[in-house]
């Protein structure tokens, strides 16, 4: 942690060079700098390399309703309601599976199309630098990279938006503007992508990139939505499922995959990754950094029980704890260099820090800091609180199940038992409040600060970033989008040994239970709880065209008629309803996808087209305002 806050001024100079030289919008042709020309040296490539990780920056620094996915899953999904104020309509919208305008979710269109030019650029010029023989290592790594990477951005924006246009080189020609399909063409030319980056990088563990290990893990995750979605098979220990055909290009040295080759995959990562688990769940998250573990041992003021009992050397902030610790394999890394306004296409306010910690904090009652009510979270948005839903359906499994899942609390606040007063959440303006808050990303502060300024302005080598607001800015709990106990989760799912998955309930305080395909369910739900995977787990799980009676449909219909409360108006709670319908219609319409921006369909003249469900006139598409 030390070290990554040190280097952020070094790490920002390599992104704002290629930031400000876009490559999706401008021509290379009138700068000084051309593919002729540029990349030149490795550093080039470095700073290249730099400019295509920096779009994960943009989603996970800016604002969470408009441009980040991870948070649209979460929101989307049954783990969470759309909440915060009366003026929080975006995030309404996206939980009620509707849009305010047909707009609504271009921006993280644009990025992910931005970030895989940016990849594409990366693979085409990589060989205008003269490699040496000494070099060869460092260039096929910076070449996996950008194949990894490609990837992740093409699966990402199909997940989201289903079929699109598939972009593999900077020239783009007619056909490549077409819409593809992304079960036949879209998903080989993903898998292929993440097979180059297994063969062309190395093992070798770096700070915030990516190396083989991370690309075979992401080759289960995107299989296993293939595969369920796509194939409907939504038990891959028994289903069967085709061969998938690959893509020839370089590092990609199978022309098909298997299930039993992504089996070989997931357990190469498990037996030859170096990956462990952290004893203690708590060691992951911000809130169990070693300042507020001091603070409630010292018998003066605030005292956070929940971390009372851990071991100082568990803390979040301690050797190989929290960001970087043994058990992260890929995650959205920030610092301390966020400003109001970053220039570039792709940049935005506050992309460097987690702008989840300030969209997930507490909608306090009061004055910022209220620590009465707070003690040790942070003031913040409220938007996307935890529903009842995953909160009643975790304590009937634990009643069931006779045992306490330390991730329940490990993940959630629980108003009515964590603070002082339950109506810590409910200010006037609010709505959709469930009475609880996201405990992993929410700010943390101590008693030893003023306001809300979260507890890394005493971290060993901070220093202020330029956005000069601590509420807002100084975030920078890595942002998981691969932990080591997703990769035995998937083990278990797909070979049905439940061996994998026991380790993972071992660690919670879960008793250990055969294979079945609810044990997988219920195990992802509550370890990976607002991390991002939810929706599209639940999507899987209920094959495309699944309907109304679908895995997905249900669970998000469970919604309704949960006991919230709107405006403040604890003595009078009210229930959930859909806005328009039912959420079971509203998937069963969409197969969980979003409404493609009409900007882009407008601009690509026909060759886009809008996904099922989202037909602008059907008024079940559009928002209903439920609470002036």
């Amino acid at each position: 942690m030390k070290n990554k806050i040190l280097t952020a001024a070094t790490l920002l100079s390599a992104v704002s060079f290629t930031a400000c030289n876009d490559m999706l919008d401008t021509d290379p042709r009138v700068t000084e700098m051309t593919q002729a020309t540029f990349p030149g040296k490795p550093a080039d490539v470095e700073a290249l390399n730099a400019a295509t990780y920096s779009i994960m920056n943009t989603m996970g620094g800016g604002d969470a309703d408009t441009q980040n996915p991870f948070y649209w899953w979460e929101i989307m999904s049954d783990n969470c309601y759309g909440s915060g104020g009366l003026q929080d309509n975006k995030v309404k919208a996206m939980h009620h599976l509707v849009q305010m305008n047909v707009d609504q979710y271009e921006q993280t269109f644009i990025l992910l199309y931005g970030g895989i030019s940016r990849a594409n650029n990366q693979i085409e010029t990589i060989d205008n630098v003269a490699w040496t023989a000494d070099q060869k290592k460092q260039r096929n790594q910076l070449l996996g990279e950008g194949y990894f990477m490609r990837g992740l951005y093409t699966l990402w924006l199909t997940q989201l938006y289903g079929d699109v246009p598939l972009i593999t080189s900077t020239t783009i020609t007619a056909d490549m503007e077409k819409q593809v399909s992304a079960e036949d063409v879209i998903y080989p030319q993903i898998l292929s992508d993440f097979i180059s980056g297994v063969n062309l990088m190395s093992a070798e563990k770096s700070s915030g990139h990516a190396n083989k290990f991370v690309a075979e893990s992401f080759i289960g995750r995107a299989y296993m939505f293939w595969a369920g979605f796509y194939k409907n098979v939504s038990e891959l220990s028994s289903g069967s499922v085709p061969a998938m055909s690959l893509v020839a290009q370089e590092g990609c040295d199978k022309t098909s995959l298997s299930k039993d080759d992504v089996v070989s995959y997931i357990q190469d990562v498990i037996a030859n990754g170096g990956y462990t688990l952290c004893k203690d769940y708590r060691s992951l998250w911000q809130y169990s950094n070693s300042f507020v573990w001091d603070e409630a041992h010292d018998g003066e003021n605030h005292a956070y029980d929940f971390i009372a009992d851990m071991d100082r050397a568990d803390c979040f902030d301690q050797p190989g704890m929290g960001n970087g610790n043994t058990e992260e394999i890929f995650q959205i890394q920030f610092m301390n260099a966020s400003k109001w306004a970053i220039g570039g296409t792709y940049s935005t306010a506050r992309m460097y820090c987690n702008y989840l910690s300030c969209f997930w904090a507490l909608r306090v009652n009061g004055t910022n800091g209220d620590r009465d009510h707070t003690y040790p979270f942070t003031q913040g948005w409220g938007q996307g609180t935890p529903s009842c839903n995953i909160w009643d359906d975790w304590t009937i499994a634990e009643n069931e199940g006779g045992y306490k899942d330390i991730r329940k609390l490990g993940s959630l606040i629980d108003g009515a038992t964590e603070n002082k007063e339950i109506d810590y959440n409910f200010v006037k303006d609010c709505c959709e409040a469930s009475g609880f808050g996201v405990k992993k990303y929410n700010g943390v502060t101590l008693d030893a600060l003023t306001g809300d300024n979260p507890w890394w302005r005493c971290a060993e080598g901070f220093s202020a970033s330029s956005l000069d607001n601590g509420m807002q800015g100084d975030h920078f709990e890595d942002f998981y989008l691969m932990r080591y106990a997703d990769v035995l989760l998937m083990a278990t799912e797909l070979t049905g040994n439940a061996s994998y998955m026991n380790q993972v309930q071992k660690r919670a305080g879960v008793p250990e239970t055969a294979y079945s395909l609810k044990a997988v369910q219920d195990e992802r739900r509550w370890e990976f709880a607002f991390e991002g995977l939810r929706f599209n787990d639940m999507r899987r799980w209920s094959g495309k065209n699944g309907g109304e009676s679908c895995y997905a449909a249900k669970a998000l219909q469970a919604q309704a008629g949960k006991q919230i409360v709107n405006k403040g108006d604890v003595a009078n709670k009210g229930t959930m309803k859909h806005m328009t319908c039912s959420w079971a219609e509203r998937y069963a319409a969409t197969d969980g996808f979003l409404s493609k921006p009409q900007a882009q369909i407008t601009l690509m003249n026909g060759k886009l087209e809008q996904n099922p469900g989202w037909d602008a006139t059907d008024p079940k598409t559009q928002y209903v305002d439920l609470y002036n």
